[in-house]
């Protein structure tokens, strides 16, 4: 099969797209911490986003869509991208498979980088970066392949347009896993937890927001019409969550809330992530609603009721959104949309769909709970995952980086 053009120049493109968001992600956890954190914050996107490139092109990429072993991982054919020449040709769509090792490589960074928001402010550097290595090549690569790489939940039908279960329940449930680990932060319920910089927090999601139509609509692998259906799909998901978690904000406390319509925007963008290329408008607007919702009230109950330090609420947005975006595309599926005759979900006539999609979350649930805390309990034997208490008073940028952000 010949090189496709067009659908070349858009993968590329929405790499670009993909590639935006880790570093719009540091912005966006980087004005929720203290000042005495933020170019601690700041750096675990950034550096995971040279790191995990490194790792995917060695062993990462093989292992989650070498060809498939067990239903449980990739062969090691492509070890260091060998066997990979410029003119290979990643079949249906016409784009070279180099263009999809980077698609693919935008995902393996931002994932890891998503859960640092859980232990901002107290995790050791060198810890954080074995457990990022370990992280993405015991637990994305796997589970990658099970969904996207010919695994088996991959023949068992389950969907994951874009990185629902794969990225951000992953994502969400190891955050949530770190947060009980590490404990709370010595200033845990106090305002020297408060965001210092709203302004920067705003600006990441608004990259976040713009990063995620390459994250959606350039998992079509085309410039094709599911691209355009995802694209809009997710910026209406966006939108009303954006409005949902603003709304409920306002009843609660009394004023429309800046953050709570940025945190709301991403809940709905990780809502619509695994169901965009599977349903339509009106049920994007459904899943964009009920993420802004949900994943307000999990903040709630994690910090309010259970006092787990989930520091930047990542279980609540990514593990929570993600959940509810893996079950709402087994509601919503609609063969329609998809092009693909038989995908529907529940509402359109296959229960069977709703039940695959339980499974596949069930699954990275399990997997990647377990797996990270034997990952940091390993870690652990051998580097302190968590800095000693003065650092942590003094702050990460200075006793881990001795740098600082501001001057005055």
């Amino acid at each position: 099969m010949e090189i496709d053009t067009g659908n070349t120049a858009w993968v590329l493109m929405a790499t670009a797209l993909v590639m935006l968001m880790t570093p719009a992600l540091g912005f966006f956890y980087g004005g929720l911490v203290s000042r005495k954190n933020v170019l601690s914050t700041i750096m675990h996107s950034f550096f995971i986003l040279a790191l995990i490139s490194v790792v995917w092109v060695l062993w990462g990429y093989t292992l989650a869509f070498g060809p498939d072993r067990g239903g449980l991982i990739g062969g090691l054919d492509f070890i260091g991208l060998r066997n990979i020449t410029p003119t290979d040709v990643w079949t249906p769509y016409g784009i070279p498979t180099m263009g999809f090792v980077a698609f693919q490589m935008m995902f393996a960074a931002i994932t890891p980088a998503l859960i640092t928001g859980a232990f901002a402010e107290r995790k050791r550097f060198k810890a954080f970066v074995v457990f990022s290595i370990l992280w993405s090549t015991i637990v994305y690569a796997p589970l990658a392949h099970w969904v996207w790489g010919g695994g088996w939940l991959f023949e068992l039908g389950a969907l994951d347009f874009a990185g629902g279960t794969v990225i951000h329940i992953s994502s969400g449930v190891a955050a949530l896993v770190c947060a009980i680990v590490l404990g709370r932060r010595k200033t845990f319920g106090t305002a020297e937890t408060d965001p210092h910089d709203l302004t920067m927090t705003v600006l990441g999601a608004g990259l976040l927001w713009f990063g995620w139509f390459g994250f959606n609509a350039g998992s079509a692998l085309g410039a094709n019409g599911l691209a355009a259906h995802a694209f809009v799909v997710t910026n209406v998901a966006a939108a009303m969550g954006a409005l949902s978690w603003m709304t409920a904000s306002w009843m609660r406390k009394g004023h429309p809330s800046v953050l709570g319509a940025a945190a709301g925007a991403v809940a709905g963008l990780v809502g619509i992530t695994p169901a965009a290329g599977f349903v339509g408008v009106p049920a994007a607007l459904i899943i964009g609603f009920v993420a802004g919702i949900a994943c307000f009230l999990t903040v709630d109950l994690l910090k309010e009721r259970l006092r787990i330090d989930d520091a930047l609420d990542v279980f609540a947005v990514h593990g929570v959104g993600g959940i509810w975006g893996a079950l709402a595309t087994g509601l919503f599926a609609d063969e329609a949309i998809s092009g693909t005759e038989g995908l529907n979900g529940l509402f359109f006539g296959n229960p069977e769909q709703l039940w695959y999609q339980v499974v596949a979350t069930m699954a990275a649930v399990v997997f990647s709970g377990v797996a990270t805390f034997v990952i940091l309990k390993a870690i652990n034997l051998v580097i302190p995952i968590r800095v000693e208490e003065d650092a942590e008073v003094l702050g990460l940028d200075t006793s881990q980086h001795g740098e600082v952000a501001y001057q005055i």
